[in-house]
């Protein structure tokens, strides 16, 4: 869902500016956790005046405000993650985080001029990926995809590796698992020295490919059931999303899944004349799907890495693709995602 003004409308622009800035004085989690609370918002609103997706009605808070160039992900999100690498690369390592400080999106940054603006021209960035992606018609989710992209270009941008360092294979996670440290960032004096693990796997709290597949089993499930209920591609994400709140308070065991919830809205909405017993089971298999990636991506974009690439939104990338690619064969009808 992105709003339809085009490249260059001043005023969007400047919005998008402001919320990313936003997403680096508050943090990037917070950032999505406020995006997540005004998508349950005008879902509920929608649902209330029993607006369907696409009319005039079902836009507004979702479309402009939580999805859209104010608070979306690839604005706020990216700008908290964005601002994160940069306040990273020239802050010593804070010892109550166990990774390095680029990685940190769980904190505020606070009002810091240099970090704001950097948020705030990611957050430009980031608005103006997703409209090329929604104007070009790709079969995937914008906003999810400028997210992922506007992380890599800030490792390119503030000087990280754009991998990171393989000291084993690309998917073996076993040094991890054994306790084996490495220094913080090679060749940054400020943090040499400084025990970090040789791999960091994202979101410990659901770490393992068994964890992520029953874990995006029950929540497809929950969020298939949400979707038709009421109709809605939203609220399960937006749900989701909100719930990051506790993981800024310090609930570091809180699951992270609104990469589940959104994948398994869409398919289940997409089923043409389906039961509600087959939205279920297509919710359930789409959030394995979601989860399965996630735990792919972590691996390969974030455990050897200095700064954070969302698992997540690469994960909604990725099944969102599916979702298209399923629509052009004719198993889906749906309107969110183009086909081939």
């Amino acid at each position: 869902m992105v709003a339809e003004a085009g490249f260059f409308a001043v005023e969007l622009l400047v919005v998008a500016f402001a919320g990313g800035a936003i997403g680096a004085a508050v943090g990037g989690t917070a950032a999505l956790s406020l995006a997540g609370l005004t998508i349950v918002v005008g879902e509920v609103g929608n649902y209330l005046v029993a607006a369907t997706p696409g009319d005039p009605a079902a836009t507004g808070l979702t479309a402009l405000i939580g999805y859209g160039p104010a608070l979306g992900p690839h604005v706020a999100f990216a700008g908290g993650v964005a601002a994160a690498a940069y306040v990273g690369r020239r802050e010593r390592p804070d010892s109550a985080f166990p990774y390095h400080n680029a990685k940190d999106i769980y904190r505020a940054i606070g009002v810091r001029p240099d970090a704001m603006l950097a948020g705030g021209a990611f957050g430009v960035l980031g608005y103006w990926i997703a409209t090329l992606v929604w104007t070009v018609g790709l079969p995937v989710d914008p906003v999810m995809t400028s997210v992922v992209v506007t992380g890599l270009l800030a490792r390119v941008a503030f000087g990280y590796p754009l991998v990171g360092r393989l000291s084993a294979g690309l998917l073996d996670m076993s040094s991890y698992e054994r306790g084996a440290i490495r220094t913080a960032l090679s060749g940054d004096e400020e943090s040499e020295g400084t025990p970090r693990p040789a791999v960091e796997p994202w979101a410990t709290q659901q770490y393992g490919w068994q964890q992520q597949a029953i874990l995006g089993l029950v929540v497809g499930v929950f969020s298939a059931y949400v979707a038709v209920l009421t109709e809605s591609y939203y609220l399960a994400f937006g749900i989701a999303a909100a719930s990051l709140a506790f993981l800024v308070v310090g609930e570091r065991r809180f699951p992270i899944v609104y990469h589940l919830a959104l994948p398994a809205s869409i398919a289940a909405l997409s089923l043409p004349g389906a039961n509600t017993q087959l939205a279920l089971l297509a919710g359930a298999v789409f959030g394995v799907v979601s989860g399965l990636a996630g735990e792919l991506a972590g691996r390969v974009l974030y455990a050897h890495a200095d700064t954070h690439v969302d698992p997540p939104a690469v994960a909604i990338v990725l099944t969102t693709l599916l979702i298209g690619l399923l629509t052009t064969v004719g198993v889906f009808e749906q309107g969110l995602i183009p086909a081939l």
